[in-house]
């Protein structure tokens, strides 16, 4: 019978992680396992714990991206990638992708669709739809170019080649390299300062910045985040605690 890979929910915690298993196929991505994302990812946001969402591979891999033996699935404005990374890049709270090894393809599409990128010395990055014959959807496009600016986006487009996590930092695409045994500790110490942190901060952050990069700034959502910090009173407790040196206990939930 045939593997068609995994991709599983766990939750500890504030964390919620999920994590793309094939590895017969160094995790790329099987039709089956595009549509299951977008449930483990609603899943995810109602846990009332979860300050944040880790995207991983299994092992030592991220995700090698989409199995092309089923690449008639796989593509189109409204295939079931674009469909996942569309409700990935709207997950209402941080979303870490925390890469080791190869990050290509649908598996790179995933990453850049997460707030930050966290690497391990050893993890390798390519876009390679040119090498396929695949137009890249617009969204996806737009997202990279967002992160590296017109012209890395088009140099990794334009020839499919892979880079190194070094070479990903220095352009924009990976916001930290670590030591592959440090990464697992350096993302948990990431989640944690993040889950001491206001919510309606991080929420109000997200959402204005991500409105923005997309070319949609609202003023009344703009409007919106600042009636909600005075009514929540989020910047109350910050304030009192940082004079009275103590952690911040905020209250505010989506």
């Amino acid at each position: 019978m045939k593997d068609e890979g995994t991709v599983e929910l766990t939750v500890t915690g504030h964390t919620a992680t999920i994590t793309i298993g094939n590895p017969r196929r160094r995790n790329a991505l099987t039709p089956a396992m595009w549509h299951r994302l977008p449930e483990l990812l609603e899943r995810a946001a109602a846990e009332p714990a979860v300050r944040a969402l880790v995207l991983t591979g299994a092992g030592d891999t991220f995700s090698a991206g989409a199995d092309l033996t089923g690449v008639g699935d796989l593509v189109g404005a409204d295939s079931p990638p674009t469909r996942a990374e569309e409700r990935l890049a709207a997950f209402p709270m941080p979303t870490i992708a925390r890469v080791r090894g190869h990050c290509v393809g649908g598996g790179c599409q995933l990453a850049v669709a997460c707030d930050l990128r966290i690497a391990a010395e050893d993890a390798r990055f390519a876009v390679p739809p040119a090498r396929l014959g695949i137009a890249y959807p617009g969204p996806t496009t737009r997202r990279l170019l967002g992160l590296v600016g017109p012209a890395r986006a088009k140099w990794l487009l334009f020839t499919a080649d892979q880079i190194d996590a070094f070479r990903a930092a220095a352009i924009g695409l990976v916001d930290e390299v670590v030591a592959a045994d440090d990464l697992d500790a350096h993302v948990s110490r990431l989640v944690d300062t993040i889950a001491e942190r206001s919510r309606l901060s991080i929420a109000a952050a997200k959402e204005t910045i991500d409105l923005a990069v997309a070319g949609r700034p609202s003023a009344e959502r703009d409007a919106y985040w600042q009636a909600e910090m005075l009514r929540a009173g989020d910047v109350v407790e910050g304030a009192a605690a940082f004079l009275e040196r103590r952690r911040a206990n905020f209250s505010w939930h989506p």
